[in-house]
């Protein structure tokens, strides 16, 4: 790439409000817990969960509705509501089953 080139990340694919079942493992603290998304898009999710779980986690997650297994990490904790968090899929993908 010459000196002068910028990189520019590709945009993000559409958040798709939708709510799709999801059961969550910790590999690290061995939780588990069912969720549910709030919004979605091919890169991740924000998620409600019943536990709270900690920025920089590493998950599994399991979408009920496509029967689909993901890698995952906690990008973000909501401060006002720690059981709300935004997800980055290790491969995006649509394991949603909308998009």
């Amino acid at each position: 790439m010459p000196p002068t080139a910028t990189f520019h990340e590709s945009p993000r694919s559409t958040r798709v409000p939708l709510k799709v079942l999801i059961a969550i493992e910790g590999s690290a603290e061995n939780r588990t817990c069912d969720g549910e998304t709030i919004v979605v898009n091919r890169q991740g999710a924000l998620i409600a969960t019943g536990i709270e779980l900690s920025k920089g986690m590493r998950i599994s997650i399991f979408a009920y509705l496509t029967d689909k297994p993901a890698a995952a990490r906690i990008a973000y904790v909501d401060p006002k509501n720690p059981r709300h968090c935004g997800i980055e899929l290790d491969k995006p993908g649509n394991i949603w089953g909308c998009l």
